[in-house]
């Protein structure tokens, strides 16, 4: 019988309490036995106590140091426990767990070294408001432009890695708050291949979301800037990351 490979489902998450218990239940149903791992990036609610009631792994950073750091803590302990696979997804309750194997069968096919889960692919009908349309279209047809593929959704978090991806963001020069476009490009220069694939993702209506009103301006900003800075630097090796 051939041996499946070791899934890490990781969970980001910052004050999270209300959401994260129900995330981690839908999980476990939709991926029985799978190890998950909860990174609180500095949470001052019940985020932690909820995590390890509902009987998983919880990383916690002393203070907040932004989305992206939390979940490069992630990657870095994926690979030092060896796992083969990883999946990332929000501790909010957007990104749908019952999306996770059909991402899944898509890595594990070999055609491809990193998964983006878009909402905007399959028959899910997802409408985001105006102004997140606006800048969700915008850096989609910006990456586009970059990898030389067509990119649907590029602000997805809900994405699924191989080993050689893990060990390339666990060790290079992360962002430590948005993780969007700017880390598609990173992977695409480094050689590895990517695709969408349709996943189901519910509309926020916890009013946290930056990417909305006076939000959507500094997200822009700091995204389009860490691309810039992505186009400029040096290409990077797949070689840890250097």
């Amino acid at each position: 019988m051939e041996k499946k490979p070791r899934v890490l489902i990781i969970i980001p998450a910052y004050n999270e309490e209300k959401s994260i218990g129900r995330v981690i239940k839908k999980v476990q149903e939709n991926i029985p036995g799978a190890d998950v791992v909860v990174i609180d990036d500095g949470s001052s609610d019940g985020t932690v106590k909820f995590a390890r009631e509902a009987g998983v792994k919880v990383l916690s950073h002393c203070v907040n140091l932004g989305p992206g750091a939390a979940t490069q803590t992630g990657y870095k302990y994926a690979l030092r426990h060896s796992y083969e696979l990883v999946v990332q997804l929000d501790a909010d309750g957007q990104h749908d767990p019952g999306s996770i194997r059909g991402l899944l069968n898509v890595l594990e096919d070999g055609s491809c070294d990193l998964v983006i889960g878009s909402r905007f692919l399959g028959s899910q009908g997802y409408e985001p408001s105006w102004i997140r349309k606006i800048g969700m279209s915008f850096f989609a047809r910006l990456t586009s432009l970059i990898v030389k593929r067509k990119i649907t959704d590029s602000t997805s978090g809900f994405r699924v890695l191989n080993r050689k991806v893990i060990d390339f963001l666990a060790n290079t020069d992360y962002p430590s708050d948005y993780q969007d476009a700017d880390v598609i490009a990173l992977a695409h220069f480094a050689g590895f291949r990517i695709r969408e694939a349709p996943v189901i993702m519910h509309r926020d209506t916890s009013g946290k979301s930056l990417i909305g009103g006076a939000g959507f301006i500094y997200y822009g900003f700091k995204v389009f800037l860490s691309v810039i800075v992505t186009l400029l630097r040096e290409k990077p090796s797949r070689e840890r990351g250097k």
